[in-house]
Protein backbone atom coordinates (compact mmCIF):
# COMPACT_ATOMS: atom_id res chain seq x y z
CA UNK A 1 0.00 0.00 0.00
CA UNK A 2 1.24 3.51 -0.75
CA UNK A 3 1.66 6.26 1.84
CA UNK A 4 -1.80 7.59 0.95
CA UNK A 5 -3.41 4.18 1.46
CA UNK A 6 -1.75 3.79 4.83
CA UNK A 7 -2.90 7.25 5.80
CA UNK A 8 -6.51 6.82 4.76
CA UNK A 9 -7.45 3.15 5.01
CA UNK A 10 -8.53 3.21 8.67
CA UNK A 11 -7.30 6.38 10.39
CA UNK A 12 -9.41 5.98 13.53
CA UNK A 13 -8.15 2.48 14.31
CA UNK A 14 -5.94 1.73 17.28
CA UNK A 15 -2.34 2.80 16.79
CA UNK A 16 -3.15 5.78 14.59
CA UNK A 17 -2.84 8.34 17.36
CA UNK A 18 -5.31 11.09 18.14
CA UNK A 19 -8.54 10.42 16.23
CA UNK A 20 -9.22 14.12 15.58
CA UNK A 21 -5.84 14.53 13.92
CA UNK A 22 -6.32 11.28 12.00
CA UNK A 23 -9.74 12.36 10.73
CA UNK A 24 -8.21 15.49 9.23
CA UNK A 25 -6.32 13.20 6.88
CA UNK A 26 -9.15 10.86 6.08
CA UNK A 27 -9.31 11.92 2.44
CA UNK A 28 -11.25 8.88 1.22
CA UNK A 29 -13.59 6.42 2.90
CA UNK A 30 -13.40 2.81 1.76
CA UNK A 31 -16.07 0.13 1.97
CA UNK A 32 -17.00 -3.11 0.18
CA UNK A 33 -20.81 -2.88 -0.04
CA UNK A 34 -21.19 -6.23 -1.80
CA UNK A 35 -18.71 -9.03 -2.55
CA UNK A 36 -16.19 -8.06 -5.20
CA UNK A 37 -16.97 -4.33 -5.13
CA UNK A 38 -14.72 -1.65 -3.61
CA UNK A 39 -16.33 1.75 -3.07
CA UNK A 40 -14.18 4.87 -2.68
CA UNK A 41 -15.93 7.94 -1.27
CA UNK A 42 -14.27 11.36 -1.45
CA UNK A 43 -14.34 12.81 2.04
CA UNK A 44 -14.24 16.61 1.61
CA UNK A 45 -17.97 17.27 1.59
CA UNK A 46 -17.53 20.65 3.28
CA UNK A 47 -15.43 21.72 0.25
CA UNK A 48 -17.62 19.97 -2.34
CA UNK A 49 -14.82 17.41 -2.64
CA UNK A 50 -12.45 19.86 -4.28
CA UNK A 51 -9.46 17.90 -5.51
CA UNK A 52 -6.48 18.94 -3.44
CA UNK A 53 -3.21 17.03 -3.92
CA UNK A 54 -3.64 14.48 -1.08
CA UNK A 55 -7.20 13.69 -2.12
CA UNK A 56 -6.12 13.05 -5.71
CA UNK A 57 -3.31 10.85 -4.45
CA UNK A 58 -5.61 8.96 -2.13
CA UNK A 59 -8.14 8.28 -4.92
CA UNK A 60 -5.53 6.91 -7.29
CA UNK A 61 -3.84 4.91 -4.55
CA UNK A 62 -7.11 3.33 -3.44
CA UNK A 63 -7.91 2.38 -7.04
CA UNK A 64 -4.48 0.82 -7.46
CA UNK A 65 -4.90 -1.14 -4.23
CA UNK A 66 -8.24 -2.49 -5.47
CA UNK A 67 -6.64 -3.41 -8.77
CA UNK A 68 -4.05 -5.50 -6.89
CA UNK A 69 -6.63 -7.18 -4.61
CA UNK A 70 -7.80 -10.54 -5.96
CA UNK A 71 -11.08 -10.21 -4.04
CA UNK A 72 -12.02 -6.95 -5.79
CA UNK A 73 -13.59 -7.13 -9.28
CA UNK A 74 -14.72 -3.52 -9.81
CA UNK A 75 -14.35 -0.16 -8.03
CA UNK A 76 -16.81 2.71 -7.61
CA UNK A 77 -15.77 6.32 -7.01
CA UNK A 78 -18.27 8.81 -5.59
CA UNK A 79 -18.40 11.98 -3.53
CA UNK A 80 -19.76 12.52 -0.04
CA UNK A 81 -22.13 15.42 0.56
CA UNK A 82 -23.87 17.56 -2.05
CA UNK A 83 -21.52 16.98 -5.00
CA UNK A 84 -19.31 14.44 -6.75
CA UNK A 85 -16.59 17.09 -7.02
CA UNK A 86 -16.56 20.80 -7.77
CA UNK A 87 -13.11 20.46 -9.34
CA UNK A 88 -9.61 21.52 -8.38
CA UNK A 89 -9.08 23.63 -5.28
CA UNK A 90 -8.58 27.32 -6.08
CA UNK A 91 -8.67 28.48 -2.45
CA UNK A 92 -5.16 27.59 -1.36
CA UNK A 93 -6.00 24.09 -0.15
CA UNK A 94 -2.77 22.69 -1.60
CA UNK A 95 -0.55 24.77 0.65
CA UNK A 96 2.06 22.55 2.34
CA UNK A 97 1.19 19.58 0.10
CA UNK A 98 3.42 18.27 -2.67
CA UNK A 99 2.17 16.78 -5.92
CA UNK A 100 1.13 13.17 -5.21
CA UNK A 101 3.31 11.76 -8.02
CA UNK A 102 6.15 12.96 -10.20
CA UNK A 103 5.56 15.00 -13.36
CA UNK A 104 8.40 16.67 -15.26
CA UNK A 105 8.71 20.37 -14.58
CA UNK A 106 8.36 23.17 -17.12
CA UNK A 107 5.51 24.85 -18.97
CA UNK A 108 2.28 22.89 -18.69
CA UNK A 109 3.37 20.80 -15.71
CA UNK A 110 -0.03 21.10 -14.03
CA UNK A 111 -2.23 19.97 -16.97
CA UNK A 112 0.27 17.24 -17.82
CA UNK A 113 0.26 16.13 -14.19
CA UNK A 114 -3.49 15.85 -13.74
CA UNK A 115 -4.15 14.27 -17.13
CA UNK A 116 -1.44 11.67 -16.53
CA UNK A 117 -3.06 10.86 -13.20
CA UNK A 118 -6.63 10.47 -14.42
CA UNK A 119 -5.63 8.65 -17.61
CA UNK A 120 -3.84 6.08 -15.43
CA UNK A 121 -7.34 4.83 -14.54
CA UNK A 122 -7.60 3.61 -18.15
CA UNK A 123 -4.51 1.47 -17.57
CA UNK A 124 -5.89 -0.35 -14.54
CA UNK A 125 -6.91 -3.93 -15.22
CA UNK A 126 -10.29 -3.72 -13.49
CA UNK A 127 -13.24 -1.48 -14.34
CA UNK A 128 -13.89 1.74 -12.44
CA UNK A 129 -17.38 3.24 -12.19
CA UNK A 130 -18.01 6.94 -11.56
CA UNK A 131 -21.18 7.54 -9.52
CA UNK A 132 -21.93 11.21 -10.16
CA UNK A 133 -24.38 13.44 -8.33
CA UNK A 134 -24.62 17.16 -7.72
CA UNK A 135 -21.86 19.17 -9.34
CA UNK A 136 -19.21 17.42 -11.41
CA UNK A 137 -17.07 20.30 -12.58
CA UNK A 138 -13.66 20.92 -14.13
CA UNK A 139 -11.22 18.46 -12.52
CA UNK A 140 -14.14 16.43 -11.21
CA UNK A 141 -15.40 15.96 -14.76
CA UNK A 142 -11.89 14.91 -15.84
CA UNK A 143 -11.82 12.24 -13.15
CA UNK A 144 -15.26 10.93 -14.02
CA UNK A 145 -14.49 10.93 -17.75
CA UNK A 146 -11.48 8.67 -17.26
CA UNK A 147 -13.55 6.05 -15.44
CA UNK A 148 -14.78 3.14 -17.53
CA UNK A 149 -18.48 3.62 -16.80
CA UNK A 150 -20.33 6.75 -15.67
CA UNK A 151 -23.76 6.77 -14.01
CA UNK A 152 -25.30 10.07 -13.01
CA UNK A 153 -28.16 11.56 -11.05
CA UNK A 154 -30.73 13.00 -13.43
CA UNK A 155 -30.25 16.52 -12.06
CA UNK A 156 -26.45 16.34 -11.77
CA UNK A 157 -24.53 19.12 -13.51
CA UNK A 158 -21.38 18.34 -15.51
CA UNK A 159 -19.45 21.30 -16.84
CA UNK A 160 -16.21 23.21 -17.10
CA UNK A 161 -16.91 26.77 -15.92
CA UNK A 162 -13.19 27.55 -15.97
CA UNK A 163 -13.50 28.08 -19.74
CA UNK A 164 -14.88 31.50 -18.80
CA UNK A 165 -11.39 32.62 -17.78
CA UNK A 166 -9.00 29.98 -19.13
CA UNK A 167 -8.47 26.68 -20.96
CA UNK A 168 -9.32 23.21 -19.58
CA UNK A 169 -6.55 20.86 -18.46
CA UNK A 170 -8.10 17.84 -20.18
CA UNK A 171 -9.78 18.20 -23.58
CA UNK A 172 -12.19 15.28 -23.49
CA UNK A 173 -15.33 17.07 -24.62
CA UNK A 174 -15.07 16.58 -28.38
CA UNK A 175 -14.36 12.88 -27.89
CA UNK A 176 -17.24 12.18 -25.50
CA UNK A 177 -19.83 14.87 -26.29
CA UNK A 178 -19.49 15.30 -30.05
CA UNK A 179 -18.00 18.31 -31.82
CA UNK A 180 -21.01 20.65 -31.74
CA UNK A 181 -21.90 20.18 -28.07
CA UNK A 182 -18.23 20.29 -27.13
CA UNK A 183 -17.84 23.60 -28.93
CA UNK A 184 -20.90 25.04 -27.17
CA UNK A 185 -19.57 24.01 -23.76
CA UNK A 186 -16.09 25.34 -24.48
CA UNK A 187 -17.17 28.81 -25.58
CA UNK A 188 -19.94 29.34 -23.01
CA UNK A 189 -18.82 27.36 -19.96
CA UNK A 190 -22.34 25.95 -19.74
CA UNK A 191 -23.03 22.62 -18.05
CA UNK A 192 -25.23 19.69 -19.01
CA UNK A 193 -27.66 17.87 -16.74
CA UNK A 194 -27.34 14.18 -15.98
CA UNK A 195 -30.05 13.40 -18.51
CA UNK A 196 -28.28 15.47 -21.15
CA UNK A 197 -24.96 13.82 -20.33
CA UNK A 198 -26.52 10.48 -21.22
CA UNK A 199 -28.09 11.91 -24.39
CA UNK A 200 -24.73 13.19 -25.65
CA UNK A 201 -22.85 10.01 -24.73
CA UNK A 202 -20.75 11.16 -21.79
CA UNK A 203 -22.62 8.99 -19.28
CA UNK A 204 -24.11 5.50 -19.51
CA UNK A 205 -27.39 6.13 -17.72
CA UNK A 206 -29.15 8.54 -15.39
CA UNK A 207 -31.32 7.81 -12.36
CA UNK A 208 -33.17 9.87 -9.73
CA UNK A 209 -30.62 10.99 -7.14
CA UNK A 210 -32.25 8.91 -4.43
CA UNK A 211 -31.88 5.73 -6.52
CA UNK A 212 -28.37 6.30 -7.84
CA UNK A 213 -26.35 4.30 -5.29
CA UNK A 214 -28.59 1.24 -5.55
CA UNK A 215 -28.61 1.31 -9.35
CA UNK A 216 -24.83 1.62 -9.54
CA UNK A 217 -24.45 -1.38 -7.23
CA UNK A 218 -26.68 -3.40 -9.56
CA UNK A 219 -24.33 -2.68 -12.45
CA UNK A 220 -21.26 -3.42 -10.34
CA UNK A 221 -22.73 -6.73 -9.22
CA UNK A 222 -23.30 -7.76 -12.85
CA UNK A 223 -19.66 -7.02 -13.63
CA UNK A 224 -18.52 -9.25 -10.76
CA UNK A 225 -20.17 -12.21 -12.50
CA UNK A 226 -17.70 -12.04 -15.40
CA UNK A 227 -14.18 -13.47 -14.87
CA UNK A 228 -11.65 -10.72 -14.21
CA UNK A 229 -9.13 -12.03 -16.73
CA UNK A 230 -11.71 -11.62 -19.50
CA UNK A 231 -13.01 -8.28 -18.18
CA UNK A 232 -9.55 -6.70 -18.23
CA UNK A 233 -9.00 -7.74 -21.84
CA UNK A 234 -12.39 -6.46 -22.95
CA UNK A 235 -11.80 -3.18 -21.11
CA UNK A 236 -8.70 -2.79 -23.27
CA UNK A 237 -10.67 -3.69 -26.40
CA UNK A 238 -12.56 -0.41 -26.09
CA UNK A 239 -9.66 1.72 -24.93
CA UNK A 240 -7.30 0.51 -27.64
CA UNK A 241 -9.73 1.53 -30.36
CA UNK A 242 -10.12 5.00 -28.84
CA UNK A 243 -6.33 5.31 -28.63
CA UNK A 244 -5.86 4.22 -32.25
CA UNK A 245 -8.21 7.07 -33.20
CA UNK A 246 -5.97 9.44 -31.25
CA UNK A 247 -7.75 10.12 -27.97
CA UNK A 248 -4.74 9.81 -25.67
CA UNK A 249 -2.52 11.79 -28.05
CA UNK A 250 -5.16 14.50 -28.41
CA UNK A 251 -5.55 14.86 -24.67
CA UNK A 252 -1.78 15.13 -24.20
CA UNK A 253 -1.51 17.69 -26.99
CA UNK A 254 -4.30 19.71 -25.40
CA UNK A 255 -2.24 20.31 -22.27
CA UNK A 256 -0.10 22.70 -24.33
CA UNK A 257 -3.14 24.87 -25.09
CA UNK A 258 -3.94 24.90 -21.38
CA UNK A 259 -0.40 26.08 -20.68
CA UNK A 260 -0.83 28.83 -23.25
CA UNK A 261 -4.11 29.91 -21.64
CA UNK A 262 -2.36 30.56 -18.34
CA UNK A 263 -0.68 33.57 -19.96
CA UNK A 264 -3.88 35.13 -21.33
CA UNK A 265 -5.09 38.53 -20.16
CA UNK A 266 -8.40 36.99 -19.05
CA UNK A 267 -6.60 34.60 -16.73
CA UNK A 268 -4.55 37.44 -15.27
CA UNK A 269 -7.72 39.45 -14.61
CA UNK A 270 -9.42 36.50 -12.92
CA UNK A 271 -6.44 35.85 -10.66
CA UNK A 272 -6.40 39.57 -9.86
CA UNK A 273 -10.09 39.40 -8.91
CA UNK A 274 -9.41 36.51 -6.55
CA UNK A 275 -6.65 38.47 -4.81
CA UNK A 276 -8.74 41.64 -4.62
CA UNK A 277 -12.22 40.30 -3.82
CA UNK A 278 -11.69 36.74 -2.63
CA UNK A 279 -12.44 33.47 -4.41
CA UNK A 280 -16.17 33.29 -3.67
CA UNK A 281 -16.81 36.80 -4.96
CA UNK A 282 -14.67 36.21 -8.05
CA UNK A 283 -16.53 33.00 -8.92
CA UNK A 284 -19.92 34.58 -8.32
CA UNK A 285 -18.97 37.52 -10.53
CA UNK A 286 -17.88 35.05 -13.20
CA UNK A 287 -21.11 33.04 -13.17
CA UNK A 288 -23.75 35.67 -12.37
CA UNK A 289 -24.29 36.79 -16.01
CA UNK A 290 -25.09 33.15 -16.88
CA UNK A 291 -27.33 32.44 -13.84
CA UNK A 292 -25.69 29.06 -13.23
CA UNK A 293 -23.38 27.13 -10.90
CA UNK A 294 -23.11 28.94 -7.54
CA UNK A 295 -25.47 31.72 -8.70
CA UNK A 296 -28.22 29.37 -9.96
CA UNK A 297 -31.61 29.49 -8.26
CA UNK A 298 -32.05 25.68 -8.62
CA UNK A 299 -29.36 23.43 -7.18
CA UNK A 300 -28.92 19.67 -7.72
CA UNK A 301 -30.22 17.26 -5.09
CA UNK A 302 -27.99 15.45 -2.62
CA UNK A 303 -27.83 11.75 -3.50
CA UNK A 304 -28.78 9.14 -0.94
Amino acid sequence: MSEYSQETANPSAAGNGDSQVADEHRWVLLDDPIPGVRRITFNRANKRNSLIHPLRGAILSALQDGDDDDDIKVSIVRGDGPSFSAGYDLAGGNTDYELPFFTAQGEGQWPRHVTEGWMSIWDLAKPVIAQVHGYCLAGGSELATCCDLVYVAEDAQMGYPATRFGVPDMHFHAWFMGMRKAMEMMITGDSVSGLEAVEYGWANNAFPAEDLSAEVLKVAERITQTPTDVVQLNKRVVHRQMEVMGLRTGIRAGTELCALGVHSESMKRFIGNIKEKGLTAALSERDEPYDDYRTASDQPKVAE
